[in-house]
């Protein structure tokens, strides 16, 4: 049946114009070379440029963050001709680094073979920030902010069946059900929240410090030996003379040929309750003062 309105048929070209003139998502046609030749005002938008002259000098390979993953769109591409929402990093002429879906097929000229992309891009960039957000609360303890046992997980199943090496650091407050007890639940929340900022301040930004208990900290060393892990552990030592907020002992373990994460977790936890009894004969324990 033949539409009663030119609006209502994508074979109209006045109304084909229109509709990727206003459409939200991006519209581009590319060469083989990655040279965008033309595209949509919300394209335009998403890069961050006025008119499409200002994009002649960017090919789309100069726009891929990650240029493994645009080599793996063309491989897709040469064996089946198009690609659906196929998720990439660009960065914009002005710095700024976006998330697109982009869906494209390719064709080529009849006459002169030139090979072209017609391409939709998608700006994800908003939902995936959500996202990040949802798993960054998912993963960090809301009380003190170190992270916690399901980025534990995350870690463990990386790192257990590869032949890495790795140590951690067990750390526990001294006396803090007592400490609770005598203080206050508040007072006790507050000393966690300033013993994991201690432990944070110790630590390079690539060393996670892990809430693992009530009072139990983790700090996970990926690639560190046993001398570096004791070399962390002794500084913390020293650091916990002048700023630490209550005493706390520590023990520490690298992992053996083999060896899963939570068996170096337990090892270095062992090797702490060998400190806490060594203290105890010698009668140096004392329950820590309120701050």
């Amino acid at each position: 049946m033949k539409p009663s309105s030119p609006f209502a048929s994508l074979d109209n070209a006045a109304n084909l114009r229109t509709f990727v003139q206003n459409v939200r998502e991006g519209i581009y046609i590319a060469n083989g070379r990655g040279e965008i030749l033309d595209a949509n005002p919300a394209f335009l938008r998403m890069m961050g440029v006025a008119r499409i002259e200002d994009l002649r000098v960017f090919g789309l390979a100069d726009m891929i963050v990650d240029p493994a993953r645009r080599m793996h769109e063309l491989e897709l591409l040469d064996r089946d001709g198009a690609v659906r929402e196929f998720e990439l990093q660009i960065v914009r002429p002005d710095g700024a680094i976006r998330t697109v879906l982009d869906t494209t097929y390719m064709c080529r000229d009849p006459k002169s073979k030139e090979l072209f992309y017609h391409g939709i891009l998608v700006d994800i960039s908003a939902r995936k920030e959500a996202e990040d957000a949802l798993r960054e609360q998912s993963i960090r303890d809301p009380l003190t902010g170190c992270f916690n046992r399901r980025y534990l997980s995350e870690v463990d199943q990386r790192l257990t069946g590869t032949a890495g090496t790795w140590s951690c650091i067990f750390i526990d407050i001294d006396h803090f059900k007592q400490y609770n007890d005598e203080h206050g639940h508040q007072m006790g929340d507050n000393t966690l929240i300033r013993m994991s900022r201690f432990l944070m301040r110790q630590v390079r930004s690539e060393e996670p410090v892990v809430r693992v208990g009530g009072d139990e900290f983790l700090i996970v060393l990926e690639g560190a030996n046993e001398s570096h892990a004791e070399m962390v552990a002794r500084r913390l030592q020293l650091a916990a003379l002048r700023t630490a907020p209550v005493p706390f002992s520590l023990g520490w373990a690298t992992r053996l040929a083999g060896e899963a994460m939570q068996q170096t977790m337990n090892r270095a936890d062992q090797s702490l309750l060998a400190v806490r009894v060594m203290e105890r004969e010698g009668n140096r324990s004392q329950v820590p003062d309120a701050p």
